[in-house]
């Protein structure tokens, strides 16, 4: 099969080559910085499978890219490579036309299972997350209830709630919204108590479970 490998990072691509290309029956067409570089190699080689970091600055990130193949090439599958091991990133790679998510941890073993199972037409998805059907990954998102609590926030709350789940500080968001970082924290306290949330885990969860950010 043919395989596409984009990540921002030179060595890891170096890496991830070696490793494919050491397997009988699989041969690396070409890599790519980021996920507008991705997509244009797609334009010029037949593809089976893209292997996709989620995270790729300053260039287009692979969610956004994993979109853009979904729709313009339907029968490639694409597998996202990630640091991130929270199930809402599953969850959110999947509804974007992931067809596999893989922790960048895990040993080759898996990522190389994983490549053929997607490219078998199936969803394979990290071991370390357990032993998950497919209908459990692909539940939909309940938009009755984000849209009944997300109603509660001010303007200003909706504007401070994605640069709060990205991990902007006070400081930054305040520099960015051009209010003062006092106005911040208050903002963040009523965000937090009219979502009904204690910790910022239940908050990034909630962010991209609705789609509130684009990593």
């Amino acid at each position: 099969m043919n395989i596409i490998i984009a990540d921002d990072h030179a060595v890891v691509r170096s890496g991830l080559r070696l490793l494919l290309e050491s397997q009988q029956d699989i041969t690396v067409v070409g890599d790519a910085a980021d996920g507008t570089e991705a997509f244009l190699l797609l334009e010029k080689y037949p593809v089976d499978v893209v292997l996709m970091d989620m995270r790729m600055p300053p260039g287009e990130n692979g969610l956004q890219t994993t979109r853009r193949i979904k729709e313009h090439f339907a029968d490639v599958k694409t597998i996202i490579l990630s640091m991130h091991d929270e199930e809402e990133y599953v969850r959110t790679a999947l509804e974007y036309g992931a067809k596999g998510y893989i922790l960048k941890s895990s040993q080759d073993i898996v990522l190389l299972e994983a490549i053929k199972q997607v490219a078998a037409g199936n969803i394979a998805i990290d071991p370390l997350f357990g032993p998950h059907n497919k209908d459990y990954w692909l539940k939909k998102v309940d938009k009755e209830e984000k849209d009944e609590k997300y109603k509660r926030l001010s303007k200003r709350e909706r504007e401070v709630l994605p640069l709060v789940s990205l991990g902007y500080s006070n400081k930054e968001i305040a520099e960015r919204l051009f209010i003062s970082v006092k106005t911040v924290e208050v903002h963040k306290s009523h965000v937090m108590k009219k979502l009904e949330f204690e910790t910022f885990s239940e908050l990034l969860q909630y962010s991209m479970k609705h789609q509130l950010i684009d990593l």
